[in-house]
């Protein structure tokens, strides 16, 4: 039997120029082929937050990816925190909203 592979959940929230840029559906792409729960979300101030939820090494290389975003996007800051994967066990999927 497998060992199970434990999940950890982490908020990004990314700033610079992600909005307009299809930010949000490129990191569900990237998400989906990682095969990583969560959502991606433009804040009112301009940033992107994206909640991922799945094995760490997955979230990890997710939040790699945030570092640099499509090519369309400029990067200027992330920051992340941890979240209780309990709190957010219900995301079936990743959406973008």
């Amino acid at each position: 039997m497998p060992a199970m592979v434990k999940e950890v959940c982490r908020r990004y929230v990314v700033s610079g120029r992600v909005q307009g840029v299809f930010f949000r559906a490129s990191t569900a792409s990237v998400a989906h082929r990682l095969g990583l729960r969560g959502r991606a979300s433009n804040l009112p101030g301009g940033e992107v937050m994206v909640l991922a939820l799945g094995p760490a090494e997955a979230v990890e290389k997710l939040g790699d990816w945030l570092r640099e975003g499509p090519p369309s996007a400029r990067v200027d800051e992330v920051r992340e925190s941890e979240e209780p994967p309990q709190d957010w066990a219900h995301l079936l999927d990743f959406q973008t909203g």
